[in-house]
């Protein structure tokens, strides 16, 4: 008897897992973008630890600056570009910063505050959802 009553109760805590691991997965969308990155820092997390300030501003400007991680050695520590949407990715041109190539991004919610970025060539990383801007 105690068999036939564990295999429903898994069956039902497999299920109630796999929705919360779908929904804490699903891709935002534009309006997803808009209403939770534009306006807004965003802090790329750093492999090297720390992290990476980007303001999006409504205006369709981004910038940043890499002075606090002593990218100054190493390249231009600030830069201003332009962002936009192209259905629902976020895409991204700086004047310096990887020679002035556009580049768009697949976003995935991990929680309220911390997402997952996909770039369009495969790289992928988190970031943190800061104050508006």
């Amino acid at each position: 008897m105690q068999v036939q009553i564990r295999a429903p109760i898994m069956a039902i805590a497999a299920i109630a897992l796999g929705t919360v691991c779908a929904s804490a997965s699903q891709p935002f969308t534009a309006a997803e973008i808009r209403q939770d990155i534009i306006g807004k820092r965003i802090y790329l997390a750093v492999p090297m630890g720390g992290e990476f300030p980007l303001n999006y501003r409504p205006n369709g400007q981004v910038d940043g600056t890499g002075e606090a991680l002593g990218l100054g050695r190493f390249a231009k520590p600030k830069d201003t570009g332009k962002w936009w949407i192209d259905g629902d990715r976020l895409c991204q041109q700086f004047t310096s910063w990887y020679k002035g190539a556009p580049m768009c991004f697949e976003l995935q919610r991990i929680d309220d505050k911390q997402l997952k970025w996909t770039r369009d060539n495969g790289e992928t990383g988190t970031a943190r959802i800061g104050s508006n801007i």
